[in-house]
């Protein structure tokens, strides 16, 4: 849940903001894969969405589905299979589709986990051709992504790695499925990710975890819930790092996005920490960077801090930016 973007919406904060975001594995299963029920459509209607998915099925659902829906914004799903470069592979088709990948399905360990064989096991393979995501943004025309999410069952580093170029000079936050053991044979696992998307300039903000317990086990620790096997892993491009300044200065406006990415994901004190920064570097040369007001408005929705918060230290920082307010 967004802590400022509502704030920000109101006082027309959010006018001047494009929002472009890219969902690589975009088959949609229920609300939680639906963007715009996750808080994204407060950016409408200048929010722009691209989902990639090897089903062609998938993708005609849910563009179907956002026909019937009558969106105020513009997203498109688009029957693509991506990986490293552009050339042909194999595609594993599981028994559930959903977990159909580039990689084959690791049959033996699986079937040491309760619930996997029946979800992972291959059902057929198909040669399909791929490409690779700085390729078909230029294809397409997409000059621009803010956010990017995969989830592509063991191909992750596949896809970043054929997207040197959106990584370099556009993208600020990364959601990426990780496996922690080889579910598919010779997958990259969580270390190889976290490695590459480091060097790339993010930084590991949080990981949301899956468990699996034994198969042949009739007993599982409430403290342990079987083997750490896969999660999502939350990373964002830190602008306030020493090394991001220099002669490479941020611009304010990426600095203003990344903090409204934050705040829609639900890092609402990584997105304080930004807007605290833009109001007190920038806010009082240009108002369209005074968040002050907006700090204040979200602040007191919390009622245990509304009765202490002309004492907290963040107003005690940008109290000269703000009017007409008796703390």
């Amino acid at each position: 849940m967004s802590v400022f973007l509502e704030s920000l919406k109101k006082s027309g904060h959010l006018d001047r903001l494009d929002m472009t975001l890219c969902n690589v594995g975009s088959r949609k299963l229920g609300s939680q894969d639906d963007y715009a029920s996750n808080g994204w459509s407060i950016f409408a209607p200048r929010l722009t969405i691209y989902g990639f998915d090897a089903d062609q099925d998938a993708c005609d659902l849910a563009n179907a589905d956002l026909e019937t829906r009558s969106v105020n914004w513009t997203e498109q799903h688009i029957a693509a299979a991506l990986g490293r470069s552009v050339g042909e592979s194999t595609l594993y088709v599981t028994q559930d589709p959903m977990c159909s990948s580039l990689y084959q399905p690791n049959e033996p360990y699986l079937e040491r986990f309760a619930g996997l064989s029946d979800l992972v096991n291959l059902d057929f393979t198909v040669e399909i051709e791929t490409t690779s995501l700085d390729a078909i943004t230029q294809d397409l025309g997409i000059q621009n992504i803010d956010f990017l999410q995969l989830d592509i069952q063991g191909a992750e580093l596949d896809v970043l790695e054929g997207a040197v170029r959106v990584l370099e000079t556009s993208i600020l936050a990364v959601q990426v499925e990780v496996e922690f053991s080889a579910l598919y044979l010779n997958q990259p696992l969580f270390a190889d990710v976290d490695n590459y998307l480091r060097k790339a300039g993010f930084t590991l903000f949080d990981l949301a975890t899956s468990y699996r317990p034994r198969t042949r086990s009739p007993i599982v620790s409430p403290h342990h819930p079987g083997q750490l096997l896969w999660g999502d892993a939350y990373y964002f491009r830190d602008l306030l790092e020493e090394k991001n300044r220099g002669s490479n200065v941020p611009n304010p406006e990426q600095i203003f996005k990344l903090a409204c990415i934050a705040d829609v994901m639900d890092f609402p004190d990584y997105a304080l920490e930004l807007l605290e920064y833009l109001t007190l570097e920038y806010g009082k040369k240009d108002i369209n960077y005074n968040y002050a007001p907006n700090i204040v408005e979200s602040l007191v929705q919390f009622p245990e801090l509304k009765k202490q918060l002309g004492a907290l230290p963040i107003i005690e920082k940008i109290r000269d930016y703000i009017k007409d307010y008796e703390f």
